[in-house]
């Protein structure tokens, strides 16, 4: 009877999840245009640290729980599966069309991030120095974009100057501009209770396998509460929102490092088992991967998406029959 109420909670999540997400693409976008602001950006910011609300409440409630292994392999986990299983599958639909500024200034610094918390992790240095350094490089990196902000959508819009669709968004925004926001606000509620029901639900059936934390947090905690940012990007597809795609899932993994991890280790310094070194690993090779595939023909391809899913899954595989 448990497991039938679990399974039908996964499929309410997956509704709340669903249109959550086309909430935040269809006002994130309007937002955008609105203030001036390219979909990157958005992506990068606003829609990334509203999608990782769930991993954010996932890793701070096991934190103070005393669950370690959840509260770091949630976030690894998450940032493999954004990288992975997500990235790949949106590609396999629909290649993704990249551009440098992904390349080298945000694909840069999260794998300049990764490769510091491989560091801090084989340190075992993840106390509240650590989280407070993270935090302020999170700060800096959200005041360059806005900076940069009225650059980049100079070269993304293509008709940035006529003074007519001018006239008709200043119109619109005075008009259904708190509309917008309120519906925004939703869409992260929705994503955010439907991750949560999410994970409740998959780690109870879990359970029932008898897995380790580690692999629980790895691989279903860290799946549902990566649910927001597959269902933002799918939609995000499907309206043919390429940077909302990327900046999502860059911007997501980037949150997760440097404000969901710096913020906890700040509050509740985190000691690392053995197994998230091996993690780190894997998701430096994801990345360096990530960034290639990106460089080549600044796109995507549907036969990079799939080599990205397998890597995945085959991360899966080691973690759940090493449990």
């Amino acid at each position: 009877m448990d497991t039938l109420i679990n399974l039908g909670l996964i499929v309410v999540s997956a509704a709340l999840l669903w249109k959550g997400a086309e909430l935040i693409v269809d006002n994130a976008a309007t937002i955008a245009r609105r203030w001036g602001i390219s979909e990157l950006v958005i992506g990068l910011t606003i829609v990334a640290a509203g999608t990782s609300a769930p991993e954010f409440l996932v890793t701070m409630t096991a934190a103070y729980q005393g669950l370690p292994a959840i509260a770091l392999s949630n976030v690894l986990g998450s940032n493999i599966f954004n990288l992975g299983m997500i990235l790949g599958l949106v590609a396999m639909i629909r290649p993704i069309p990249t551009h440098p500024t992904l390349l080298y200034r945000d694909g840069g610094l999260l794998l300049g991030l990764t490769m510091m918390f491989m560091a801090l992790i084989y340190l075992d240095f993840l106390g509240r120095w650590s989280g407070m350094i993270l935090l302020g490089g999170l700060v800096g990196y959200t005041a360059l974009l806005f900076t940069r902000a009225p650059k980049e959508i100079a070269r993304i819009t293509m008709d940035p100057g006529d003074p007519k669709k001018s006239g008709e968004d200043g119109q619109a925004k005075e008009k259904i501009a708190w509309r917008t926001y309120l519906l925004l606000l939703l869409g992260f509620i929705g994503v955010a209770l439907g991750g949560r029901i999410m994970v409740q639900a998959a780690t109870e059936l879990a359970l029932v396998l008898g897995v380790s934390q580690w692999a629980i947090g790895v691989t279903i905690v860290a799946a549902g509460t990566s649910l927001p940012e597959l269902a933002t990007c799918l939609a995000a597809s499907l309206k043919g929102r390429n940077d909302m795609i990327l900046g999502n899932l860059l911007g997501s993994d980037i949150f997760n490092f440097a404000g969901v991890l710096g913020l906890t280790m700040l509050l509740r310094p985190l000691h690392a088992p053995e197994s998230a070194l091996f993690s780190m690993i894997l998701l430096n090779a994801m990345m360096l991967l990530v960034l290639l595939f990106i460089r080549t023909n600044w796109g995507i391809s549907r036969t990079e998406g799939a080599l990205l899913i397998c890597m995945a899954l085959m991360r899966w595989g080691v973690d759940i029959s090493g449990a």
